[in-house]
């Protein structure tokens, strides 16, 4: 009986990101009349982010019989409510839609990785716990240090020594140092510094600056990329690149400097080529995964066949071989979304993104000051670039890294401080006024 759920609810699945984003482009089209009943789109959302997760604990839990999947699903429901109630209080102002965007993402999130491994989604939750609780304390965080843009080198050099601390005590996997491991407890020093070197560059644009004031903050940005690449973290050196491209045309309109600085981004792929094995065998494999499906280029290949085989709708979620695809919890998440829930529900996913991005970039444009309007491109066009980066990479549009998809993969570090970029989003917009 269960097996009939399991294949019929992949159309309700389907529906409910259909009608989710459907809300969300009614709330805009209420929000840009000025209209009184702005909320009830909202309230449908979170109604929707629920009746997807009670679904998924059914199936997964085989009719309710699981007790550990029924806890991890109900905890999860439980922080969504508190979050839900504890915003109004403390973010009362804020893009709701944005709020709802996360969640819907977070949910799904909690559900593959249930899928796939109760620890992991244990762990996440835990994880998810930590990071609501700075969401609500963030704004007082705020208020207790002196105004942002004054801890410019404490930004600095704060990023600095905890990327180089990771050449003494990190850890290599995949070919890349990336993790710090204390005990049981590990996180990746590159996804942390991501939010302090955006905090340094919006910092050291702030203001209207001549070619020989662009001089330093270029070379600490591209220190920070040396020291990544040298870790052999590829993908987290190309966010940042990007990013430091992205905020410097935003605040200078420099088009030397812009194509000054993708034609080095060229010279610096073509040496990484050549000197870092594990990058050409990367960009083999993008080239012609199929030459050795069963060696260097199985990971990509197994991807491709979990999105492929089981088209628009999905084998439905728990009919799938998700775990048949290696690093999957991590590194392509996406690609076991597809299989389980199918096309049509991915690329609502991949709306679910863009209608949070499409708001970052709203708020970006509303800021009366020019540093907290770079703050906004910042973390928008970071989270956006690694959304596309793991994406691309899993329907082999570009070569693989080894970066998370926010808010969905498994990885604590890199939940928290996506998350914490979304909230100093939503404190950027509702003190818009007062900054």
């Amino acid at each position: 009986m269960i097996e009939f759920f399991r294949i019929t609810f992949r159309y309700f699945f389907v529906f409910y990101i259909i009608y989710f984003l459907w809300q969300g482009i009614t709330y805009i089209k209420i929000e840009r009349k000025k209209l009184s009943l702005s909320n009830v789109p909202i309230i449908k959302q979170k109604i929707t982010i629920i009746f997807i997760q009670v679904k998924a604990i059914f199936l997964l839990s085989d009719g309710f019989s699981n007790f550990t999947i029924i806890l991890i699903g109900f905890l999860w429901i439980c922080i969504f409510i508190f979050h839900s109630f504890a915003i109004i209080k403390i973010y009362k102002t804020a893009c709701q839609l944005i709020w709802n965007g996360l969640f819907f993402l977070l949910c799904i999130g909690n559900i593959i990785l249930t899928r796939l491994d109760y620890s992991l989604a244990l762990r996440q939750l835990l994880w998810l716990f930590i990071a609501v609780l700075l969401t609500l304390f963030l704004p007082l965080i705020i208020k207790l240090l002196p105004k942002l843009e004054k801890l410019e080198y404490l930004y600095l050099s704060f990023g600095i020594l905890l990327l180089l601390s990771t050449f003494i005590i990190g850890t290599e996997e995949f070919g890349s140092i990336r993790w710090i491991r204390i005990g049981g407890f590990g996180f990746s020093p590159a996804e942390i510094v991501g939010f302090t070197y955006i905090l340094y560059i919006a910092t050291a644009f702030r203001k209207k600056i001549n070619f020989i004031k662009t001089i330093f903050p270029t070379a600490m940005a591209f220190f920070h990329v040396v020291i990544l690449v040298a870790l052999r973290n590829l993908g987290g050196a190309l966010i940042f690149f990007v990013a430091y491209i992205i905020i410097m045309y935003v605040s200078t309109g420099n088009k030397f400097l812009l194509l000054s600085s993708i034609f080095s981004f060229s010279i610096g792929s073509f040496f990484a080529y050549r000197i870092f094995n594990h990058v050409a065998i990367r960009v083999s494999v993008w080239l012609n995964p199929w030459y050795n499906a069963f060696g260097i280029g199985f990971q990509i290949v197994q991807s491709l066949f979990a999105i492929g085989t089981w088209g628009i709708w999905g084998s439905g979620l728990g009919l799938g071989l998700p775990s048949h695809v290696p690093v999957v919890a991590r590194d392509l998440t996406f690609a076991a979304i597809t299989e389980e829930f199918g096309i049509i529900f991915a690329m609502g996913i991949i709306g679910v993104y863009i209608m949070i991005f499409y708001r970052g970039v709203h708020i970006a444009l509303r800021c009366r000051r020019r540093y907290y309007s770079l703050l906004s491109v910042g973390f928008t066009s970071v989270l956006a670039f690694q959304t596309f980066l793991i994406i691309g990479g899993t329907i082999n549009l570009i070569p693989l890294t080894g970066v998370t998809l926010p808010f969905i993969s498994y990885g604590g570090s890199s939940l928290l401080i996506s998350i914490i970029m979304i909230s100093m989003l939503q404190w950027i917009f509702i003190n818009n006024e007062n900054l």
